[in-house]
């Protein structure tokens, strides 16, 4: 059998249903091979970063792993990015690059990169494939290395002579590999250290992070926070871990995370948090942080505990693991004195946005929550990023996908593609800024190919947001290389936006019209509403709302890097 033979079996044996692949000439011979079946559907973006972050979006949607196929050279390099937000957010991914002959490596040759040497800091594991009988080994150990333990992606190198080379037709049913046993199971001990301190507490709060959701624990999440009477905040990546209208959820903490999340941070005496990493953009001034509590610290990855907060009590396991650990070992509490203190500060200082005239990212979102109680939301990144955290509803129903470590603009659109793959039944919207969309706009055409319903809601205000944003507050309105409408005639110094203003390129409608898509713009209140019933009727292809906004519209609250929590900018 040969190499590309064994590939084609070996995902076959793993369940792959979409390969995310882009042909060139050292994987042209997998492609043929791949040609040749039918069990596995081929989706071609129009760019190898498009094609990465669809198989991302397919992933998180999903909790399967996404896998990816390109040739050698350029082609794996426009995966680096991808393969850094996958490895931040701990994506399962398995891509496969092609690479030139085996002799010929290390001799510069035609589009030969050292991909593996690359990639090696910024994904899992990745490995070159030097030996054919080492072949089908390799395949699974990726899969297996990509979706147990702390999940992540995986770069296996396929040199051409290898995949045509023949050989073993054997493709392994499980795989031991030395130096690599992840974590299985809780430490009981630690749980009922971890309960003893919190029987203890007074104010005690659950921090939850991106792992709750990655482990698909939300429902032992909420039968925790019912069981204990213990409030509950999230992470950017962990909303969702707890319905948005429970009476124990009190918002996202951290950068723009609400008054009465970041006051809890700062006021209570133990901290619970379940997968996260206390990256800055949570934690603020470290020396500040949670100043007065005790810690316990449940995280997969040994290596994320205590590297940037030191804890007191670690607990090295799966966040819904150590849950239901805990639920078993803790007795049924309340802790009504200290809720009903979150609840006056939330009901204080609410998130809000003054309901002026004209639409601004609330209503556009109040709307969204009123039409699709059942939804897959993703976003690019920016201010639009930060608003849908703030105010998207989150239930069972819903899921929230966002590039969170790495902040990857360009995320959005793809993302959102592979998801709606992986549930062709469920709307799928995105939320993109007028600036991050443009990085990935060539994946309409991918949407329009495969009749992808996926509504692309672009929150229009001309600028680059979330910069402008800083430089407005930070750096005295020097709006420097954020104005999106900025052309060669402009005259001066960028003052903000102004009666002068060139029109906006492109223009978004007659995109969507060249890409086969729908469209829709919107600067009307009254029309928000229309324009989603709009989305909601074309289940054909992709509809874009282009949805216009003040260029002055600010996420808040805010706290500026380097301060502590405790130091919110509520209104300007």
């Amino acid at each position: 059998m040969k190499g590309t033979e064994l590939f084609v079996k070996a995902l076959q044996k793993e369940g792959v249903d979409y390969l995310f692949g882009y042909p060139g000439g050292y994987a042209i011979d997998i492609f043929d091979e791949l040609y040749k079946q039918d069990s596995i559907q081929m989706i071609l973006p129009r760019h190898e970063q498009g094609l990465i972050h669809a198989a991302d979006g397919y992933a998180r949607a999903t909790g399967r792993v996404g896998v990816c196929l390109v040739t050698s050279g350029p082609g794996a390099t426009n995966l680096v990015t991808g393969i850094a937000t996958a490895n931040y957010d701990s994506v399962p991914l398995v891509c496969f690059t092609g690479q030139v002959p085996t002799n010929l490596i290390g001799n510069d040759a035609f589009q030969e990169v050292d991909i593996v040497g690359i990639t090696r800091s910024i994904c899992k594991y990745a490995v070159t494939v030097r030996r054919r009988e080492d072949l089908g080994r390799i395949i699974k150990e990726a899969f297996y290395i990509a979706n147990t333990g702390k999940k992540g992606p995986v770069v296996v190198d396929l040199p051409k002579d290898i995949m045509l080379e023949e050989g073993d037709s054997l493709y392994p049913k499980q795989v031991s590999i030395r130096g690599y046993k992840p974590s299985q199971g809780v430490h009981i001990g630690q749980i009922k250290k971890a309960t003893d301190l919190l029987k203890k507490a007074e104010r005690p709060l659950f921090l939850m992070g991106g792992g709750v959701t990655i482990s698909r624990g939300q429902a032992e999440a909420k039968k925790l926070a019912e069981h204990t009477g213990i409030p509950v905040i999230t992470t950017i990546m962990g909303r969702g871990s707890l319905p948005t209208d429970h009476e124990l959820y009190f918002g996202n903490v951290g950068m723009h995370g609400c008054y009465a999340a970041n006051k809890a941070i700062s006021d209570c005496d133990l901290l619970f948090s379940i997968g996260t990493r206390f990256n800055d953009r949570i934690t603020g001034k470290l020396g500040e942080f949670a100043p007065n509590a005790k810690i316990i610290h449940v995280d997969i990855d040994t290596a994320s505990i205590s590297r940037n907060i030191q804890v007191d009590i670690p607990i090295v396991a799966d966040a819904r693991d150590a849950m239901e650990a805990i639920l078993k070992n803790m007795p049924e509490g309340e802790h009504k004195e200290w809720v009903a203190r979150l609840k006056e500060w939330d009901q204080k200082h609410p998130i809000d946005m003054p309901d002026g005239e004209g639409i601004n990212p609330q209503k556009i979102i109040r709307e969204m929550n009123r039409q699709f109680e059942e939804a897959i939301v993703v976003t690019d990144v920016g201010q639009h990023q930060m608003w849908v955290t703030q105010y998207l509803e989150m239930t069972e129903k819903k899921q929230l996908l966002t590039s969170g470590g790495l902040g990857t603009m360009g995320y959005g659109l793809p993302a959102a593609l592979g998801a709606q793959l992986g549930y062709p039944d469920t709307p799928v919207i995105c939320v993109a800024g007028d600036g991050g969309v443009q990085m990935t706009i060539q994946e309409m055409a991918m949407a329009a190919a495969y009749e992808l319903p996926v509504i692309l809601c672009i929150f229009n205000n001309s600028y680059l947001g979330m910069v402008r944003q800083w430089q407005q507050l930070f750096y005295d309105k020097r709006y420097s290389s954020t104005c999106t409408r900025r052309r060669k005639s402009c005259e001066g110094k960028c003052k903000g936006p102004g009666t002068q203003c060139p029109p906006y390129a492109p223009d978004f409608m007659k995109l969507a019209e060249g890409y086969g898509a729908k469209g829709m713009r919107i600067e009307r209140e009254e029309d928000i509403s229309r324009a989603f019933a709009f989305a909601r009727e074309n289940r054909q292809g992709p509809t874009v709302l282009e949805f216009i906004i003040q260029s002055d519209e600010l996420v808040l609250p805010m706290v500026q890097g380097g301060q502590p929590l405790s130091n919110m900018i509520l209104e300007c």
